[in-house]
């Protein structure tokens, strides 16, 4: 079997296509095969991407399909990167964005960072993530946002304990937009043996702040997720804020904001921020004042994922 994806384009000449092909060890190439009898070892190059890049397979890991049972008994899929450094300082739950979307056996870059600097990194594909069927995609809707999803990922963190991979209390969690909702939700609701440390990057932490704040365009999908606006349905909207939940946090939290966010909004964080205050809750921020939603920007970049690689190994004991 093909590690990675093999996308057909256009067929040439000689039985052969032109297909675009990536892994988790292999970035974003073009090149020419046969689609039916897919050996990368013969595959042609026509980007020629390796050689236009510093890096060699040797500097990536492999991601390897992982799986999991959730609360309710649904098969959960993610992508499992173990690090080469032995033992690991932790364990990362990288979660995507969305939650209409999906984490791929593709260079990340983030992923590949946290792998080559100590810690074992699971991309889960909760239940709402697109790639696997429209049923499992909309199944998130049976809940709306902070339900059962938030089982899937929280059970991936049960599994690599019984796995032998992870380690309790030295896993975290982080993620952009739906990853960062599901970093706040997390360390409000998952006991810290599964779940010790959070770094949420532009999360929604209250979803009526959100609704009132974020761009009206995004507010229908607010709607169809938790059935209705925020005054149509208060209570779910407070079950699944985390906003209303920071009281329970024992573990370690950063909190990473762009400034410029238009999607999830500043507003989310100076609320949560009063509230952990409130509780006297300890937690330490990372704002960016020329980002928007999510951190982009190279030479931010710089200072987020060795940022991000200290926090977690200061929240597992390690240096």
């Amino acid at each position: 079997m093909t590690a990675g994806a093999l996308i057909p384009q256009a067929p040439v000449s000689g039985g052969r296509w032109l297909a675009t092909y990536y892994s988790s060890t292999q970035p974003t190439d073009l090149v020419l095969c046969d689609p039916f009898h897919p050996d990368p070892q013969t595959f042609i190059s026509v980007a020629r991407v390796w050689d236009k890049v510093r890096l060699t397979r040797d500097d990536l890991t492999p991601a390897e399909d992982f799986r999991w049972t959730s609360v309710d008994g649904l098969e959960i899929q993610g992508w499992l990167y173990r690090t080469r450094t032995t033992p690991a300082r932790g364990t990362i739950l990288y979660i995507h964005g969305g939650p209409t979307a999906h984490a791929t056996d593709s260079v990340m870059a983030e992923v590949q960072f946290y792998a080559s600097r100590g810690f074992n990194v699971l991309a889960p594909n909760y239940r709402g993530s697109t790639g696997f069927s429209l049923s499992y995609r909309e199944s998130i809707k049976e809940d709306g946002w902070g339900g059962r999803e938030q089982d899937d990922i929280a059970y991936g963190a049960k599994a690599l304990i019984e796995a032998g991979i992870a380690e309790p209390g030295k896993i975290g969690v982080t993620g952009t937009s739906y990853g960062g909702y599901s970093s706040w939700h997390q360390i409000v609701h998952t006991p810290t043996e599964w779940i010790a440390a959070a770094a949420p990057v532009c999360g929604m932490t209250d979803l009526i702040v959100d609704y009132e704040t974020t761009r009206p365009d995004l507010r229908p999908y607010s709607e169809e997720m938790m059935g209705g606006r925020p005054d149509q349905a208060p209570e779910k909207y407070h079950k699944a804020s985390p906003v209303n939940f920071v009281q329970n946090i024992s573990g370690q939290l950063l909190i990473v904001q762009g400034l410029n966010d238009p999607n999830v909004t500043p507003d989310n964080v100076h609320t949560v921020r009063k509230a952990l205050d409130r509780h006297n809750i300890e937690y330490s921020v990372l704002a960016f004042e020329d980002e928007g939603h999510g951190i982009l920007r190279p030479h931010n970049l710089k200072t987020l994922y060795p940022a991000l690689v200290d926090f977690f190994a200061a929240a597992f004991g390690g240096e």
